[in-house]
Formats: C-alpha cells, structure tokens, sequence
C-alpha cells in the first residue's frame, strides 16, 4: 500500500538532471524513485516527472 508522489515536473532536462543527482546523493532506494518523460510530439514540448513511492500509513508498500 502506498503511492506516488510527485517531487519535480518539468520541461527543463538540466534541472530535472540535477534533481536526480541531488536524490542519488541523498541515498534514496533508487526503486522507489519512477521517472516518466512525456513526449507532447509536435503539439507540446517533453515534460519530466520524478515521482517517489510513499509507503501507507502503517509503513508497507505492498
């Protein structure tokens, strides 16, 4: 049980480059760490999200 929370979104690959590396340093378990590119074609620019798992409440995250 859990979810996922969205720590960055954004258009800007430096910055979400550096966020990971902020995280990787920070030692999060990287398998609690998703990564989603959202490629908007020719209609939007690419997005990037980085999402954390967040166990549920009693602390299980399945």
């Amino acid at each position: 049980m859990g979810r996922w929370e969205v720590l960055l979104e954004t258009r800007d690959e430096a910055e979400f480059r550096d966020c990971l590396r902020r995280l990787r340093e920070a030692g999060i378990d990287e398998s609690l760490i998703r990564i989603d590119t959202l490629c908007g074609r020719l209609a939007q620019p690419t997005t990037y999200r980085l999402s954390r798992f967040v166990a549920g409440p009693d602390g299980r995250t399945a």
